[in-house]
Formats: structure tokens, sequence, C-alpha cells
């Protein structure tokens, strides 16, 4: 294990690598102080031109989501004179919609501006998954996407029950995503994944691992496994036998606009120095194995042809990964290392 100086010196470093006298952005919240001083501390060896914004300075943000924080203007007029900006904060209900995506369609729309997006780090996260050999993600990351670039499916399933199959759009994008930032692609950190979106995907996944967005929330899935059914790209049936509460949730949320019962985004995590979850998915979605989301599929990104206000990501434990008949993973541990 690493440490949080560590995590944070790569972040600024090796994946951002902010340069001398660059002016930055870091966005962060209270609860989020320990990793954001650290952050602020490597920023301060390359440059001063650096502004930190805390989401409590402008306005409540309530656990239950009744009112969700606005992306404030302050914040959107400060990006018009930074090349570099880190997200570093916990998520709240609803707040990927109002605060989130209006910050990332502005990291967007901008050619010459490179962004660290780290909803939800903490420092176990800085010590595991920032502290990692990005050389060695690199390198395996380049591997998976010769394998998947022109996969036309790909077969998932684990010892818990998981069994589906994606299938892909040849002309839709795969991206890697280990660890170098660039300004055409803003990177979740801590980094290692190859994913696209899937045009559709009929079977079962036992999600064992952990939930995404606000749901993240839960930690660790392990003991109350959610069991998610889908055919021809969409879910027809959830099921938490454990936390009939939380199969609740999941089904509103799934319910909240036209394309949020979707099968969208596939990803296969590549961050081979992650040995466990920790119930933390800005760092489980790296572990090596798959994980998926319903609803928004970054057409902007894979070229998929649908929009949706959620991303409800799910990963699972491990998985055999088949692609085109070819297995690249058996229960967890890749074969093509």
């Amino acid at each position: 294990m690493g440490t949080l100086k560590l995590g944070a010196e790569q972040a600024i470093h090796k994946c951002l690598r902010v340069r001398k006298d660059e002016s930055v952005i870091l966005i962060t919240d209270q609860n989020t102080a320990e990793v954001s001083t650290a952050l602020q501390e490597a920023l301060a060896t390359v440059t001063s031109k650096v502004r930190t914004f805390i989401m409590e300075d402008f306005g409540d943000r309530p656990e239950d989501g009744s009112k969700p924080l606005s992306f404030p203007p302050a914040i959107a007029s400060a990006y018009e004179k930074v090349t570099a900006s880190i997200y570093a904060a916990q998520g709240r209900r609803n707040e990927l919609k109002s605060f989130r995506v209006p910050m990332l369609n502005i990291v967007d729309s901008r050619s010459d501006l490179r962004h660290a997006h780290m909803p939800n780090v903490t420092r176990q996260v800085m010590e595991l998954g920032m502290s990692t050999d990005y050389d060695v993600v690199q390198a395996l990351s380049a591997k998976v996407l010769k394998i998947v670039r022109n996969a036309s499916q790909i077969r998932v399933t684990s010892p818990k029950g998981t069994d589906f199959t994606a299938r892909f759009n040849p002309s839709w994008r795969w991206l890697v995503s280990d660890g170098l930032i660039t300004s055409e692609q803003w990177k979740n950190l801590p980094d290692g994944e190859v994913f696209t979106c899937a045009e559709t995907a009929t079977g079962r996944a036992v999600i064992d691992g952990c939930l995404g967005d606000y749901l993240n929330r839960e930690g660790d899935c392990e003991d109350f496994p959610i069991t998610v059914d889908f055919v021809d790209g969409r879910v027809t049936h959830v099921s938490c036998e454990k936390r009939p509460d939380l199969q609740a949730e999941i089904l509103r949320y799934i319910a909240q606009d036209a394309n949020a019962n979707r099968v969208a985004e596939f990803a296969i995590g590549t961050n081979v120095g992650l040995d466990r979850i920790i119930g933390n998915l800005l760092q489980d979605e790296k572990f090596p194995g798959v994980h998926i989301a319903f609803g928004h599929g970054y057409p902007d990104k894979t070229g998929s042809t649908w929009q949706s206000d959620a991303h409800l990501d799910v990963v699972m434990r491990n998985v055999t990964i088949e692609v085109d008949g070819q297995t690249i993973m058996r229960d967890g541990t890749f074969l093509i290392l």
C-alpha cells in the first residue's frame, strides 16, 4: 500500500501532468479536506496559480437530494482562465445532474483543458488505486484494447451467477483510460479501464462488488448481492432479497427517464495493482474484472446513440471474460499478462 502523499503526487505529476505556472481549479468539499490538502500540496510544488472552491460555500447539500447544489456561475467563469482542473468531492443524491454534468459539459467544450475526476475519493483510494504502477496499467490496457476493439460480442460469467452477453457496434469507439489525462479525454482517478457502450446485452448480472452514483454509499455489496436481468439491452427485473429497500431504490433510479434502464457502458478494469474490492466505485470499477452501467453511454466519446440523465455503474467480482470466444480473464485473473 502506498501513501496519501504518493497518491496525490501521482495524480498531479504523472496523470494530470500539471506544468510550471499553469493555472488550475480544484473543486472539493468539506468531507474531502484531507485528500484536497494533499492535492494542494502536490500542486504547490509545480504552480502557485491554483484556485480552490469548496462546494458548501455555494449552498447546502442535503443528503436526501431534495435541493441538489447547482453548478455555480463563479466556478464556470473561473474555468475560462485555466487549462487543468480537478474535481475531488463526495457525491450527493441528484448532484450528478445538477452539478457534475454541467461541469463536465464545460470540460468537454474546451479543447485545451485537462480534467481529473475523483468523485467519492478517500484516503484509502489515494493509498491504493492512486499509488499503483501506472506503467503496468498502461501496458495491460493497451493489450486489452487490441483484443476488444473489433469484438462483436463479449460473454461475462461468474461463480455467483452472472451470465450475460454484450454485443457491440463496430462503428462505436472503445476508449482507454489508463491514467494519462489529455485535453481530448478527461479521466476518473484512480484509473485503469478499457470501455465502450454496448449496443445491446442479454442475460443476468449479479452485482456483488459495489454500486455507483449516490448508491455508492452502500459500500461493498458482497453480503447483499443484487440480481439484474436484461433482454435486448433493457432491464427486465431487479432483485435484492436481503435489501428490499435497495431493490426499490434501484428500480426508481432506472425509471427516471426513457433510457435509464438501458445497458450502456461496458468496461474491463485493468488496474492490477488492486487486490480487493473496497466498496468505493471510484476505485472498484478499475479492479480487474467487468463493470457495466445503466443509462448514459457517453455518446460524445463512444458514438452511442441515446442520452440519459442516469448513469448507474455496477461492479461484479471474479468474472470470466470471453471475447468472441477467446478467454482473456478467468475468475478475476487476466490470462494475457
